[in-house]
């Protein structure tokens, strides 16, 4: 063979270790692709100064337990991707104890980076005792809110117990213990222990709002004989701080919580697969079983009209 010839001819070890170099680059880049399609754990997002998101917890409904926004603010609070947070309210109010928790929770949120409360078209009572705990309040001109209050409500079924021939025996530690019993009337003594509890939780709720709103509390006690506001009435009184929609909210979220960006990205909490077991025992306000105890006398922060 001629010199020109075997310089044209490739070493075959060369050629098989290009075969399998290319193979490699093409096998890695198919790997890499569907990685990125498949993959549930993208890499680590960078944010530059000025850049961030904005997270929305949503109020909505009656407040009866308080573990699902308690769980969702602390997600928020915890990821540093989040400089903001929007408590969207849609609520009459509710029960006491969590109306109260969920306060303290959003209180506990805003130390940390900025909450802001926006007002849907009500948020009365322990909806409006929830806002309390953020930085700024936003409400339209027409939002239903105040209703700074206590309720308690007991059914009365004698009558009815009457014509039925329905009689209870009861066995009891104390004359107070079956306080509020259906089956007979309320006595004046039992009337005046539950006034007296009505009385102590409404002064928290006076005692809460005179702080958070910078108000003298002889001027919330004035206000805080159960009738709600228009948005208009309660910015004049000072139970709210501005008026605005959802948009607006978000932008003041993002504007406290140094965001630079005209429309941040929104991060709404990941939605749970549903089944009709968590309906009924879920934990959401809106599952069965936790509506429940609502028809059981509770202490209410509630504005309702129905008794």
């Amino acid at each position: 063979m001629s010199k020109e010839g075997q310089a044209g001819k490739i070493n075959p070890v060369i050629l098989w270790a290009g075969i399998v170099a290319g193979t490699f680059l093409v096998s890695w880049a198919g790997i890499s692709f569907f990685l990125s399609i498949f993959t549930d754990s993208p890499g680590p997002e960078v944010f530059h100064p000025g850049s961030g998101k904005v997270g929305v917890v949503e109020l909505k409904g009656l407040i009866v337990s308080p573990e699902k926004t308690i769980e969702e603010l602390t997600s928020f609070r915890k990821d540093k991707a989040i400089k903001a947070i929007v408590l969207r309210i849609d609520s009459p109010g509710g029960a006491v104890g969590a109306s109260q928790e969920i306060f303290s929770e959003v209180r506990r949120t805003d130390r940390m980076k900025p909450v802001i409360a926006s007002f849907g078209s009500i948020a009365a009572s322990g909806g409006y005792y929830a806002a309390l705990g953020a930085r700024k309040i936003v409400s339209s001109r027409g939002t239903l809110t105040g209703s700074i209050g206590v309720i308690v409500k007991f059914a009365n079924l004698t009558e009815i117990f009457d014509k039925l021939g329905y009689r209870s025996e009861v066995i009891k530690s104390g004359k107070l213990k079956d306080i509020g019993a259906a089956n007979r009337q309320m006595t004046d003594e039992e009337k005046k222990v539950l006034q007296d509890i009505i009385d102590n939780v409404h002064e928290q709720f006076v005692g809460d709002v005179g702080k958070s709103r910078n108000l003298p509390l002889e001027k919330v006690r004035k206000l805080a004989d159960g009738r709600i506001f228009s948005g208009e009435q309660a910015l004049e009184s000072g139970l709210v701080d501005q008026f605005g929609n959802f948009t607006d909210a978000v932008r003041l979220a993002a504007e406290l919580g140094g965001i630079k960006q005209d429309s941040p990205p929104l991060v709404y909490p990941a939605e749970k697969n549903f089944s009709l077991l968590k309906l009924l025992v879920g934990d959401n306000t809106s599952s069965v079983i936790n509506n429940l105890h609502i028809l059981q006398p509770v202490l209410s922060y509630e504005w309702s009209i129905a008794h």
